[in-house]
């Protein structure tokens, strides 16, 4: 936390770990680049500035300040959060990746430290560990936290997509509606089991399909897994259906982050915001009319009709 002296205003700094020896390589940096073309969409942490010490290579990022992240929010809880706070929270988080994955950029480490909350606002943050979605195969293999790794990200040599943030968002789902982390394997082997144990294991026609880009060969026993609904018995159809869509083993049957903001389990949401755009809409249109007749913004403002 910092103040400017500037403005007098707090804000976040962030000290990079890479040591730089010119401004074209901090121009350079993944993170800098992602942050400053995402960084003006509501649901992605706002980058002010970049501060560049030439003396001794070091940089900083100075960036919004919020109040606390997802993992902060739900830690020591006993009581699950109200269904509206995380079904506005899921939205954001959709919208946010809705926005870097337009863009040609994925995520790779989507879990509740790198999600922030101020009051109602939720934004994405950390892009330490982004990629262009037109990058070439394979990737980095060992990159998102493990507990929210995706399966291609576990069972290929690095042949993954951005559908692999959407699966972390699943998860991200699931730990905000139960309190407590899905798959909280202990190393990768550990991993696979306990997405085994919840989804089953996939089938052959999946398993034959990672197994095209991996040196190792693997086979797994048959399981049918618990499912996800018993474990969290107390939410909405619609909850479940959304969460069994983010979280399909197949990426390429898996949901994507605008057909998840399409979901029933966002319609009352989605109507809200249509009524909310239909008002802003309707005011506009008053200003205009009230720009062409002479009158004020404050005449305007004292109309009834546009208060309600």
């Amino acid at each position: 936390k910092v103040q400017s002296l500037k403005d007098a205003n707090y804000y976040a700094c962030k000290k990079m770990k890479q040591h730089v020896e010119s401004i074209e390589q901090v121009n350079n940096l993944r993170e800098i680049q992602a942050m400053r073309r995402l960084s003006l969409h509501p649901n992605i942490l706002q980058l002010h500035e970049v501060a560049y010490d030439k003396k001794n290579g070091s940089i900083a990022l100075v960036c919004e300040l919020m109040d606390m992240n997802v993992y902060e929010l739900i830690r020591g809880r006993r009581n699950p959060l109200p269904d509206s706070k995380i079904k506005n929270f899921m939205y954001q988080l959709c919208k946010s990746l809705d926005y870097m994955h337009r863009n040609g950029i994925f995520h790779r480490d989507v879990k509740p430290e790198n999600i922030l909350i101020k009051q109602n606002l939720l934004k994405l943050a950390d892009f330490g560990s982004c990629r262009s979605m037109f990058s070439k195969h394979p990737y980095t293999e060992y990159i998102s936290t493990r507990w929210y790794r995706a399966p291609e990200c576990l069972l290929t040599d690095g042949y993954y997509g951005f559908k692999m943030d959407i699966w972390s968002a699943g998860c991200v789902f699931y730990e905000i509606t139960s309190l407590h982390p899905l798959f909280p394997g202990s190393n990768e082997v550990d991993q696979i089991a306990k997405i085994h144990d919840v989804v089953g294991t996939p089938k052959g026609d999946i398993l034959r399909k990672f197994k095209q880009t991996r040196a190792m060969n693997f086979d797994f026993p048959p399981k049918k897994g618990t499912g996800i609904p018993c474990l969290v018995p107390h939410i909405s159809n619609d909850s479940i259906s959304l969460m069994l869509a983010m979280m399909e083993y197949d990426p390429d049957k898996r949901i994507t982050a605008k057909q998840a903001l399409q979901h029933p389990y966002f319609r009352d949401l989605r109507s809200e915001i249509s009524i909310h755009y239909e008002l802003a809409g309707m005011h506009l249109a008053n200003c205009k009319k009230g720009i062409r007749e002479g009158r004020t913004y404050f005449e305007l403002s004292q109309n009834n009709s546009y208060k309600s």
